[in-house]
């Protein structure tokens, strides 16, 4: 089988795919107020030139691939897009990260067209903190949307949390038991500074955090497979909870990266905290070949840098996280 490599000796075998750069929510976290300097639909890999290279990513060795966004369920006919996907072989897991509005009309046809299982963004169980946070009043939706996924099929379905110090800290304890009720996966994340609007955020040391759910909890470190992405995984003794806890700045997990992403504008993003990409687009309109692809794919790869520098430079990225992709 072939296998992708940087430099480094790490394996990538972890594509995300961003199909919009769009996004019916204001999260403080990522996207500044007012902001509207959105790609064009033109500009926008076709979903006939996305899949071409989702293939020779998946016939290099990429076994996982996620849709993101912007919020992916603001792009046309997602679901055609992920039977497409989902046909390919040697993909063995097609999954989503949504903000869940409209996750209520679109959850069965996605899990249908292959989609095996969903994260969700959600910040608070408190109509008012989400409300503040997002810019919109839309935890009703995004409640409907858990529901539906739920009733779907969706599994696992994991609730990501960015955790902010004075504004949802408090709310942790009260999300953790939404999840036992509901059996969804609780993952904490630290707010990382990329452009202004995450470098204002009000960022909160997941370590004592961890601590303290650890001993209330009675939580055990799991060596869990659960996505193949970067979150350390907790389980409580009686099999209740699951927590896991993405830690990009107290406990970076850089030696592990298997990922790089690919924008809805077909640019390869190396690493959300380096500057690194490669555009694929002007090639694929050039008519490359399958062949001529997978060779641009191996030599983007050989830019993967070592490591991200958000703690020693934080202000070194000016883009914004809905344009390179969740």
């Amino acid at each position: 089988m072939n296998t992708l490599q940087d430099r480094f000796g790490r394996s990538i075998d972890y594509l995300r795919l961003s199909v919009t750069d769009r996004c019916d929510l204001r999260c403080s976290y990522c996207i500044p107020k007012g902001f509207k300097d959105f790609e064009e639909p033109e500009y926008w890999l076709t979903f006939e030139e996305i899949t071409r290279v989702v293939a020779a990513f998946v016939r290099l060795g990429t076994r996982r691939v996620r849709l993101t966004g912007g919020e992916p369920l603001l792009r046309r006919n997602l679901p055609q897009l992920a039977a497409s996907l989902a046909a390919l072989p040697g993909l063995q897991d097609l999954s989503l990260s949504t903000n869940a509005t409209q996750l209520a009309r679109h959850a069965e046809s996605l899990h249908a067209a292959g989609v095996n299982r969903v994260n969700v963004s959600l910040d608070s169980l408190r109509r008012e903190c989400v409300n503040s946070i997002t810019g919109h009043d839309s935890l009703p939706q995004v409640m409907a949307g858990l529901q539906a996924a739920k009733a779907a099929g969706l599994s696992p379905i994991k609730i990501n949390m960015v955790a902010m110090k004075g504004v949802n800290e408090a709310d942790i304890e009260t999300m953790v038991g939404f999840c036992i009720e509901h059996g969804f996966i609780l993952r904490l994340i630290e707010a990382m500074p990329m452009g202004d609007t995450g470098r204002n955020t009000s960022y909160l040391d997941l370590q004592p955090v961890l601590e303290q759910l650890r001993q209330r909890f009675d939580l055990l470190p799991q060596s869990l497979e659960l996505g193949g992405g970067p979150a350390r995984y907790w389980r409580s003794t009686d099999g209740a909870f699951t927590l896991g806890v993405i830690t990009p700045i107290s406990q970076h997990f850089c030696a592990t990266c298997n990922r790089v992403r690919l924008s809805v504008d077909g640019t390869l993003y190396m690493c959300l905290g380096q500057e690194e990409r490669f555009a694929l687009r002007p090639l694929l309109r050039a008519g490359i070949s399958d062949a001529g692809l997978e060779m641009a794919i191996r030599e983007a790869i050989e830019l993967k840098p070592e490591r991200h520098e958000f703690r020693e430079k934080p202000g070194k990225l000016i883009r914004i996280m809905s344009m390179t992709g969740g």
